[in-house]
């Protein structure tokens, strides 16, 4: 168990937490979710260790071990990825290394044969005998394979960085895990296996995520960080969203109740406090008022920016016709001998392990770049607008401020006009007028989603929108997009969104191709009843 008592912690001269008394619990998995800038980090460094409170204590049963998934991927450069894995148990590597030393020596004092029995004891205790192959499990079941096993951190890739410090954090099965944004960089089939895992822990696992359907899936409690306080619910996040939207809606219609009941009490009194015969009831009516309450709503931190793309005409019967599109880059065949067909109202998410290939192909369709061989054809009807997955084109060095930059892709004209649609995107007063060089990643994405709902398009391409973006947008952009009356194409990671918005899926990964009107978990249960590999 862990808990926080009256923490209290302000940054930047903003009180982040007041007086925060919560409880975590063994057997439960709590996704800790809050606004950005809410202090979902902090708070988990603050649990960690890694950072102090300025007011009250974080307390843990004593002899329980705390793992934390770490973030910086170069760390452990120096390592082999097992040994790496086998770190996220310090004390467990610290017995192993000692018993080592004493073995190595060449004469060995009988003081140095009482200890190594110490060690050895130890280490048994521990599960040391079993440590290397359930590290290796850990890493198989997140698609590090054998052959990466004894190389060293700095001769890996960075997205198998990532999963070798997730099971680190894993190994060993800690007594408290928290982790910080765990499905960053993870495919699907490594987020099926995590969430099987996390499901299965006796451990108290804390976790903060930007993944819905992970929250949903391994969540047993919600600890939403608003207001300036932790507030604790039973459930994973879907029934967190609608508890308290019904919260919010009960307490809005008492309010409303008590404010029309006020001003029908009010005017009675003012009508008849000076009539003799109706004194009594004024009076009455007058301990009515003071007993009627209208609650404050506290103002909070979460923001939803308004998403809504409207087309300015119908697509039309032909859309998209693609026949033999193949591109090699690098030397690598990414797309070899694409061809479908895109009809109207498709809502088309393209999927696979080779992002390359998606955003190839979308590339080529926006004709920023030509395919080796095939041809691909619009409607005469068609208008597109497009999503890059790496927008900095658009802002790396860009001394316009927000409203000349919007201004640069729209035809808007006066500055109220263009303030209301930054407003729209929750850009208010100055923010309208800092310059587009100096935006945060999702700063720039909710630019660039303002930019694709003024172009007025009947057709959408999205590249990985979701990135960079708290759960508050991504679920403004998710219902915009299930909204929107047209054609649509895209990429995300996120299980939800691709979900809820795709009525057809379609594989371009060179040697893998598929192309059917399915939904993406109907997908990925067909791969699983036939033993195939799932791609994401």
């Amino acid at each position: 168990m862990i808990s926080a008592v009256n923490v209290g912690l302000q940054y930047g001269g903003r009180e982040l937490f007041k007086h925060v008394d919560i409880k975590f619990t063994n057997g439960n998995c709590y996704g800790l979710i809050g606004a950005n800038g809410a202090g979902k980090s902090t708070f988990l460094k603050i649990l960690s260790g890694e950072l102090e409170p300025q007011k009250g204590e974080v307390i843990v049963t004593p002899g329980e071990r705390i793992s934390v998934l770490k973030q910086d991927h170069f760390e452990f450069d120096e390592y082999d990825v097992i040994r790496t894995v086998l770190m996220g148990n310090m004390k467990l590597c610290e017995v192993m290394d000692e018993k080592n030393a004493i073995y190595e020596k060449e004469d060995l004092t009988e003081e140095d044969g009482i200890r190594v029995c110490e060690l050895e004891e130890e280490f048994a205790e521990m599960g040391g005998w079993s440590a290397e192959s359930d590290a290796e499990i850990l890493l198989n079941g997140l698609g590090v394979t054998n052959e990466y096993h004894n190389l060293k951190m700095s001769e890996i890739p960075t997205e198998l960085k990532v999963k070798v410090l997730l099971a680190q954090a894993l190994f060993g099965n800690p007594d408290i895990l928290l982790m910080d944004e765990p499905t960053n960089h993870l495919n699907i089939e490594a987020i099926r296996w995590l969430e099987n895992f996390l499901i299965d822990l006796e451990s108290t696992v804390i976790v903060v995520s930007h993944d819905r359907h992970f929250l949903n899936k391994v969540c047993t409690h919600i600890a939403d960080i608003d207001y300036g306080k932790i507030t604790m619910y039973v459930g994973n996040y879907d029934f967190w969203y609608e508890y308290t939207q019904i919260a919010q809606r009960q307490l809005k219609e008492r309010n409303k109740k008590n404010e029309a009941k006020a001003k029908e009490l009010q005017e009675f009194i003012a009508r008849f406090s000076a009539n003799a015969s109706k004194s009594k009831q004024a009076t009455s009516r007058k301990k009515l008022l003071e007993s009627l309450v209208i609650e404050d709503m506290p103002v909070s931190s979460r923001r939803f920016p308004f998403v809504s793309f409207k087309p300015d005409r119908e697509v039309g019967n032909e859309v998209l016709t693609v026949t033999g599109i193949s591109k090699t880059i690098g030397g690598r065949k990414v797309l070899d001998n694409v061809s479908f067909v895109i009809r109207p109202h498709d809502k088309v998410a393209f999927i696979g392990t080779d992002s390359l290939a998606k955003t190839t192909l979308f590339r080529i369709l926006t004709e920023e770049l030509e395919p080796d061989e095939g041809t691909f054809k619009w409607g005469v009807t068609t208008s597109l607008s497009y999503f890059p997955s790496d927008n900095s084109s658009f802002f790396d060095g860009c001394e316009d401020s927000l409203l000349d930059w919007l201004r640069r892709y729209s035809d808007l004209v006066f500055e109220t006009d263009v303030r209301s649609w930054l407003g729209r995107m929750l850009f208010s007063g100055e923010e309208a007028t800092k310059k587009a060089k100096v935006l945060s990643g999702g700063e720039r994405v909710r630019c660039m989603l303002c930019k694709m709902m003024l172009s007025g398009a009947n057709v959408l391409i999205f590249d990985e929108p979701t990135n960079h973006l708290d759960l508050e947008s991504i679920a403004s952009l998710n219902d915009g997009i299930i909204k929107y009356p047209e054609t649509v194409l895209f990429t995300s990671h996120d299980h939800q969104f691709v979900q809820t918005i795709a009525n057809r899926i379609i594989d371009v990964t060179a040697g893998h191709f598929y192309d059917n009107y399915i939904t993406y978990d109907e997908y990925l249960d067909m791969l699983e009843e036939n033993g195939e590999k799932i791609e994401g």
